[in-house]
């Protein structure tokens, strides 16, 4: 069974920084083929990407976080990060780790508020 297990929410302050975590179960060796991503989701608002990369560590950013946040991944490790600076009050949601190869995996979720 896989499962995809966030850690590194809180609260932070405007200007701040936070950096997620996550760490799948369940897929092995083949950890390194699947497309990773983060997404979030806001209250009131739709689930939406924040950053992807694929197996070949290729990232993509959606324009709201370009230049603020980065993904990186260890495929030795089986693990998935994403280093938030600069953080702002919209960036306030739970963030979702999210795997992919053929089939998806999505994990529980990890809350994110920015406030002062």
């Amino acid at each position: 069974q896989v499962q995809l297990v966030e850690s590194g929410g809180g609260l932070v302050q405007p200007g701040g920084s936070l950096r997620l975590s996550c760490a799948p179960s369940g897929l092995g060796s083949v950890f390194g083929i699947y497309i990773m991503a983060w997404y979030r989701e806001a209250p009131g608002k739709q689930r939406e990407l924040v950053a992807s990369i694929t197996s070949g560590r290729n990232a993509n950013y959606a324009d709201s976080v370009k230049d603020r946040f980065t993904i990186s991944r260890d495929n030795a490790k089986n693990t998935l990060d994403l280093q938030m600076d600069s953080l702002k009050p919209e960036d306030t949601a739970v963030y979702y780790c999210y795997a992919r190869h053929g089939v998806s995996y999505w994990g529980q979720g990890t809350q994110v508020t920015v406030s002062s």
